[in-house]
């Protein structure tokens, strides 16, 4: 049921749509009767990261080349849900192993985010490993240049301000697994 809020999407159509990203184009009708055409919608997946942690306290990060910022970054492993994916929990578990090499038999989905729910139309879910071990090679995709980088999770919390993470996505799924690991501290 909608509420008084709600738009009404009187025509849409696809602007580009490939493996990659697909752009729709919507003509809207507000509740007050006014027109908004275009609304354009980026639609996507749905995207899965992991805050993966080993016994000895310590985040697995992956360091690769970001295109759109032109950086090397360090990262949380994630990506998108695949057709063979079962859940996100699959997901997460298959791109934490195909990124880094490392699984666990514990995870714990902390949030489920929307990356941007003005443009995006997917959503995030982050979880928590824990006490993760290196079981495997990478497996990567053909776009893929991944080092795997290990850091104690001290060193990570003190490096958010100077930009140890730049994904924004990344950095609220760590404040989510910080909150289940009851390792928050407000001064």
């Amino acid at each position: 049921m909608g509420n008084s809020f709600d738009w009404i999407v009187l025509k849409s159509r696809h602007i580009v749509k490939d493996k990659w990203i697909s752009v729709r184009s919507d003509t809207c009708q507000m509740p007050n009767g006014i027109i908004v055409d275009p609304y354009y919608v980026l639609e996507y997946p749905t995207w899965v990261n992991v805050v993966a942690l080993t016994k000895n306290q310590e985040i697995v990060l992956v360091k690769q080349y970001r295109y759109g910022i032109n950086k090397t970054v360090l990262e949380l492993p994630g990506g998108s849900m695949e057709v063979e994916d079962t859940s996100p929990l699959e997901a997460a578990k298959r791109e934490l192993l195909e990124e880094s090499g490392y699984t666990s038999n514990n995870f714990i989905e902390t949030a489920t985010l929307s990356p941007n729910s003005a443009t995006h139309n997917n959503l995030i879910h982050c979880f928590l490993a824990i006490d993760v071990e290196c079981v495997a090679d990478l497996k990567l995709d053909v776009t893929e240049q991944i080092d795997v980088v290990l850091l104690p999770l001290e060193k990570v919390i003190e490096g958010i301000e100077n930009g140890i993470l730049l994904q924004t996505l990344h950095i609220s799924s760590l404040f989510f697994a910080l909150k289940k690991l009851d390792k928050m501290q407000f001064t």
